[in-house]
């Protein structure tokens, strides 16, 4: 039994073991079906209480399990430290360089609204509640995809905590090899106190979603995959069918309807987006039109995704191509009249930037993708165990003739699972991000026990 108190007295954030008072705050998944029990919680306020309780973990020979948002927890943690990040919160925007220099327990949202102030904006996800750092190491996928690319494509620099509990530079100038993986090698890299990204001019934000009610017609769809092919390379969509439940909580215009929900993001002015978009909102009868200019602070409302946890199961998949024998396929599994217990499905539409080679510099892997799927399953826990991994091999099957072999490092159900990292890097980048972990935490300090 390993004896923590000493630990404590180096550490300047508080340590709660289990028992204790507070020993969940601040260590909750996002998914609430998820529960974390380690030995203790450290709750760090400083990249000093990082290194201490890496250092101690070492000697003790303890993992230590990183956590700041909760986002990305794929298991339950039973044993050794938790380090709880949060309290690593800062932004500084330097609008000459164009950077942004973030804590390591930092949000989106904040970066997000900094940026803003001087017509910048970040390459973040859909959902600006999620931590930065998390959201970089898997690449990052955004509603800006294909204008711009991989988020982690645009890591500049970082301060990383080494299983040996040393403090690192990641950049060009110090240890590129770290910086490297750092751009989707996603797990077991060390702990990021510190990132540096890049920001990108934007002049305007033409985004939002448009609705379409699939009991009236299904035809929307089928055109939107279509009008895919040809899409302007800087124009990002992705289409949502989404079963919502007949319940009083849902905004009336949403409760009980099946609709399709089609996410639209241009970096461009309005009379631009509105020109580049005409085209969707011909797909057919628009139910809900909120599609227009948006502040570049609400980047967020693009797509509205849940702020606050709670039970959820989410899988994905990549598509190699759509065509109307797909539409026909995904419609017939959560369309008008399936009974499959699945919420939404959401097709993402990449390719333009997403495809762009990044020669030697970056481990987020695969690009030969130009479609991701997503399946979010009924929020019913007692689903999860069986019923709903069951359900989405049952997609899988039914949608191998578009299904891609390959994943995106975020999208991984568990980044443990050896099958799962094969099919997310090519073998010469996972013997490489095998080498670079080694080197910077040989007693596996991060590697899971």
């Amino acid at each position: 039994m390993t004896d923590y108190a000493a630990l404590q007295d180096q550490l300047d954030g508080p340590l709660r073991a289990r028992g204790e008072d507070d020993y969940t705050a601040g260590a909750t998944a996002f998914n609430l079906t998820i529960q974390h029990s380690p030995d203790v919680v450290v709750r760090a306020t400083n990249e000093n209480d990082v290194v201490e309780t890496v250092r101690f973990a070492r000697a003790a020979g303890v993992p230590v399990h990183l956590h700041t948002t909760g986002h990305g927890a794929h298991a339950s943690y039973d044993t050794g430290i938790l380090l709880d990040l949060g309290a690593l919160s800062s932004v500084t925007v330097d609008p000459q360089a164009r950077t942004a220099t973030i804590g390591g327990g930092t949000r989106w949202a904040p970066v997000v609204t900094a940026a803003a102030e001087h017509g910048l904006a970040p390459v973040t996800g859909s959902s600006t509640n999620v931590g930065v750092v998390g959201f970089l190491l898997g690449g990052g996928l955004s509603p800006l995809a294909r204008s711009h690319g991989f988020a982690s494509d645009r890591l500049v620099s970082a301060r990383v905590v080494t299983g040996a509990g040393e403090v690192v530079d990641a950049s060009d100038a110090g240890d590129a090899e770290l910086l490297w993986a750092l751009r989707g090698g996603k797990t077991g890299l060390g702990v990021v106190t510190e990132i540096t990204v890049s920001l990108v001019p934007m002049p305007g934000l033409y985004a939002g979603t448009l609705f379409f009610d699939l009991a009236e017609s299904t035809d929307p769809y089928t055109r939107w995959l279509e009008w895919t092919k040809t899409a302007p390379a800087d124009v990002t969509t992705s289409g949502m069918i989404i079963r919502f439940p007949d319940l009083d909580f849902i905004p009336d215009p949403m409760r009980g309807r099946h609709l399709l929900a089609l996410h639209v993001a241009y970096p461009g002015t309005a009379d631009e987006g509105e020109q580049l978009t005409k085209p969707l909102r011909e797909l057919g009868t628009v139910y809900l039109d909120d599609l227009g200019p948006l502040a570049l602070a609400d980047v967020a409302r693009i797509t509205n995704d849940p702020t606050e946890p709670g039970p959820g199961f989410v899988r994905g998949t990549t598509l190699t191509h759509v065509d109307a024998d797909l539409a026909e396929a995904v419609l017939a599994l959560v369309g008008p009249g399936a009974e499959l217990p699945i919420m939404g499905l959401e097709v993402r539409h990449l390719g333009g930037a997403m495809r762009d080679e990044k020669d030697d510099t970056t481990a987020a892997g695969y690009r030969d993708f130009d479609y991701t799927l997503s399946m979010l399953g009924a929020p019913d826990p007692t689903l999860f165990p069986e019923v709903l991994p069951g359900v989405f091999a049952q997609l899988e099957d039914a949608l191998a003739p578009w299904r891609s072999e390959h994943l995106t490092p975020n999208w991984m159900s568990d980044p443990r699972d050896p099958g799962q990292a094969a099919r997310t890097w090519p073998q010469a980048t996972r013997e490489r991000l095998t080498a670079v972990r080694q080197a910077h935490d040989p007693d596996g300090v991060f590697a899971p026990r």
